[in-house]
C-alpha cells in the first residue's frame, strides 16, 4: 500500500504590506504624501531652477537652502564651494552619502562653474552627474549691473578677493537643519504638486534660453508630453 505524502502549503501574502500605511497614524508627520519618495529613485531637478537660485543666492549657506527647496526627493543636497583663483568658481552640489562633507565623485549630483571674463562680464555653465548627467546647460553670460546676489555680484568688484579659496562645504551638521527647513517650505507651498514632475527626473537642456544670464524657467518642461491626436477630427454625426 503506498502511502501518500502531504506537503503543507505555505501562502505567503502581502496583505500586511499592501495595507502598512494606510492608516491615520502618519498623517501627523507628513500632511502631503505626494512628497514622498522611495530611495534611489531619480527624482526630478529643475536645473533652471537651480541656475536662478545660484544668481539669486547671497551665499553658500542661502544656495544650499534654495537647492534643497527645489529638490523634490527626501535626501539632502550639500554643497561645495571653491575659488580655484580671482576668476574660477566650481560650485558642487552632492549626496553626502558618508556624512563626511567631502565630495566624493560618485556623490555629485550637480557642478557650477563660473569664470570672470573680461570688460565686467562673466560666464556660467552648470552639469549634471550620475542620474542628471544628461544636462549640460549651455554657457550662460552674466554682467556687472544685473540683479545678482552677492554670491556672484561681488565677483565683479575691481578689489574683489576670493573668499572660498579655502573651499567651503556644507557640514554634515547642517542637514537636520536643511531639512527642517525644507519641510517648512513643503508644508507652505502645497501646491508644487510634485506629480507634475518628469517621472523619470529628466529636464532637458534649455530650448529657447532668454537674453543675456537668464534662462526661460521650465524652458523643456513641455518636451515628451503626451497630447491627443489633433489629426483626427471627429466625423459629425448627420441627423
Amino acid at each position: 500500500m503506498r502511502t501518500k505524502t502531504i506537503l503543507p502549503v505555505v501562502v505567503l501574502t502581502t496583505f500586511g504590506l499592501v495595507t502598512a500605511g494606510c492608516g491615520n497614524e502618519g498623517a501627523g508627520q507628513r500632511s502631503n504624501e505626494r512628497w514622498a519618495t522611495t530611495e534611489n529613485t531619480n527624482v526630478d531637478l529643475d536645473f533652471d531652477k537651480i541656475n536662478e537660485a545660484y544668481k539669486a543666492a547671497e551665499g553658500p549657506e542661502d544656495f544650499e537652502r534654495r537647492v534643497n527647496e527645489i529638490y523634490k526627493g527626501s535626501e539632502v543636497i550639500s554643497v561645495a564651494v571653491h575659488d580655484l583663483d580671482a576668476k574660477t568658481q566650481i560650485v558642487t552640489g552632492f549626496f553626502d552619502k558618508n556624512s563626511d562633507g567631502a565630495v566624493q565623485d560618485p556623490e555629485k549630483v550637480f557642478t557650477i562653474r563660473r569664470d570672470i571674463t573680461p570688460e565686467g562680464t562673466a560666464q556660467v555653465q552648470t552639469s549634471g552627474f550620475g542620474a542628471y548627467g544628461y544636462y549640460h546647460s549651455p554657457l550662460m553670460s552674466l554682467a556687472s549691473g544685473m540683479i545678482l546676489g552677492s554670491m556672484l555680484s561681488s565677483a565683479f568688484r575691481p578689489n574683489y578677493v576670493p573668499v572660498y579659496t579655502q573651499p567651503y562645504s556644507t557640514p554634515p551638521s547642517r542637514a537636520a537643519d536643511l531639512r527642517a527647513q525644507r519641510e517648512a517650505y513643503r508644508a507652505a507651498n502645497p501646491s508644487a504638486d510634485r506629480s507634475k514632475a518628469s517621472q523619470t527626473g529628466r529636464r532637458y537642456n534649455n530650448v529657447g534660453s532668454n537674453s543675456v544670464g537668464g534662462t526661460r524657467s521650465g524652458a523643456g518642461s513641455r518636451f515628451g508630453v503626451h497630447r491627443k491626436d489633433r489629426s483626427r477630427r471627429p466625423e459629425r454625426l448627420v441627423a
